[in-house]
């Protein structure tokens, strides 16, 4: 368990909140959907997978790869990421990717889905 001030899963869902005394573990509305109670980082720090600010280059990395592996245990890795994507969360590890991975991601997305709406687009001119 959290100790009072520890930053815990509920709060790293708003990083600049900061750290929150803890809370009984608790499925509600406000925890985004059902995956987030079975979330493999919720016991976890959740400066795990923040950055503090001007965090040196080696210690991001070591971190973000700390974070990597709780993600590849996670029994809900995929609706993570997916959240991530969908909302798109700007900071953080989710779903086992960072934040320059996740827009990786996206902007293959946008570029498949621009190339299938291309041939629709010729058919119909």
């Amino acid at each position: 368990m959290h100790s009072i001030g520890t930053p815990t899963f509920d709060s790293c869902r708003n990083p600049a909140a900061g750290p929150q005394p803890p809370q009984q573990e608790r499925l509600s509305p406000d925890d985004g959907g059902p995956w987030h109670g079975s979330a493999a980082c919720r016991r976890d720090e959740a400066a795990l997978f923040f950055a503090p600010s001007k965090e040196p280059t080696a210690a991001r990395l070591s971190r973000e790869e700390a974070a990597k592996r709780v993600c590849a245990r996670c029994p809900v890795l995929m609706e993570c990421r997916e959240h991530a994507l969908a909302q798109p969360e700007p900071y953080g590890v989710w779903g086992g990717l960072t934040a320059a991975e996740r827009r990786v991601v996206l902007s293959r997305r946008r570029r498949r889905e621009a190339e299938r709406a291309l041939p629709r687009q010729r058919v119909a001119g």
